[in-house]
């Protein structure tokens, strides 16, 4: 059986899976696509339907005679122009979603309390102020970060705290568990999904360990102001959106407390880096913020700095521990929340590891002793 498709149904599939027709045909030339849009040969539905798996579409889509609109389904404050989402972000944002929406309910069955600090302030509230007031039951204090030896021993230890709040913190450099779908830091670097009960906060986990830690607490202050909000929390710390410029501010303080940095002798950003556990771009905004040195010093070193680490930026593996891999791809917080579900028969062995992840029921057992749930 062939299927008649538009060309330019084909064409959106491929540009939406991130490709040029070009780049497609080149990396598969068994795809047949070039004689599909040249007119020559119809695809069969079988072939059709592989071609959907290819461009993570689906074969529905495909027969539309137009291409879908496929906005983002949450705020874009993203301080420059990426074109139309890829399919892997939008997604992303779909299985957050849906993971938060099991959450919920999950939640009210058992009676859980809301996050008191979800939608807690305004844009007029002071940052720095709001950054304080959290830092107690989120954040590290000074005399815990000295026994953190590393930047990701500090970036396990602030999730932690963010999880013991009730927010549901997702990490992961893939779609879902696809290994083959990674994720762009040009494209994003983290978003929020605000709600009372399972407020999500999701961080593109490509990224360093360092600016990875930046993005936890850039989207927490999204949370504060009770908005779900897809975010580029880097563009040089300074935004010239009004609110990611707020969420900068509100991540610095929580981060690097005024107060704390001013005991610091000196404007060296690397022992600023050492001692706070971020990175030293964030080091050096907290400089200049308490005038250690001049705005034209600060933007030749950030550029000087920006460019070495350019050149250094190792991205995550996708090797290690693979249930570590799928509890920090789902959330610790949410992995427990899914198996004590299961196992006293409130969810299905199919939607749950769907939600998770992966397929065997040898996984999940395993899993739920990793998570400290005992069948």
């Amino acid at each position: 059986m062939r299927v008649a498709v538009h060309n330019r149904m084909l064409e959106w599939a491929v540009q939406r899976a991130g490709q040029t027709v070009e780049s497609f045909i080149e990396s598969r030339p068994h795809s047949k696509l070039d004689r599909w849009l040249s007119g020559e040969a119809k695809p069969t539905l079988k072939q059709l339907e592989q071609f959907a798996g290819w461009t993570h579409t689906s074969v529905g889509l495909l027969l539309l005679p137009e291409p879908l609109e496929e906005p983002l389904p949450i705020a874009d404050f993203r301080g420059h122009t990426t074109g139309k989402p890829s399919a892997n972000l939008l997604d992303t944002i779909y299985l957050c979603q849906q993971r938060q929406d099991w959450y919920r309910e999950h939640a009210r069955l058992y009676r859980l309390d809301e996050v008191g600090y979800v939608g807690s302030a305004t844009r007029s509230d002071d940052p720095e102020a709001v950054a304080a007031r959290l830092r107690p039951n989120a954040g590290i204090a000074a005399e815990e970060r000295a026994y953190l030896g590393t930047w990701e021993d500090a970036r396990r230890e602030l999730i932690r705290r963010i999880e013991a709040t009730g927010a549901l913190v997702m990490v992961s450099g893939v779609v879902g568990s696809n290994s083959h779908r990674r994720l762009d830091t040009q494209e994003f670097r983290g978003f929020s999904l605000a709600e009372p009960l399972g407020p999500v906060i999701f961080v593109n986990g490509t990224d360093t360990k360092a600016a990875q830690i930046f993005t936890l607490a850039h989207e927490l202050g999204h949370l504060c102001l009770g908005e779900s909000a897809l975010s580029d929390s880097y563009a040089r710390l300074v935004s010239t959106v009004s609110v990611e410029d707020w969420c900068n501010r509100f991540a610095a303080e929580f981060l690097v407390p005024k107060a704390e940095l001013e005991t610091m002798p000196g404007a060296d950003m690397q022992a600023v880096a050492r001692r706070f556990k971020v990175s030293t771009l964030v080091a050096l905004r907290r400089l200049f913020d308490i005038g250690r040195m001049t705005q034209t010093e600060f933007w030749s070193l950030f550029d000087a700095e920006l460019e070495r680490l350019k050149g250094i930026e190792a991205r995550a593996s996708s090797g290690g521990d693979f249930y570590n891999m799928v509890t920090a791809r789902a959330g610790r917080r949410l992995a427990r929340a899914i198996v004590m579900s299961t196992l006293e028969g409130q969810a299905s062995f199919t939607e749950s590891v769907r939600l998770l992840g992966f397929k065997k029921m040898s996984t999940f057992y395993e899993l739920a002793r990793r998570v400290g749930v005992e069948s």
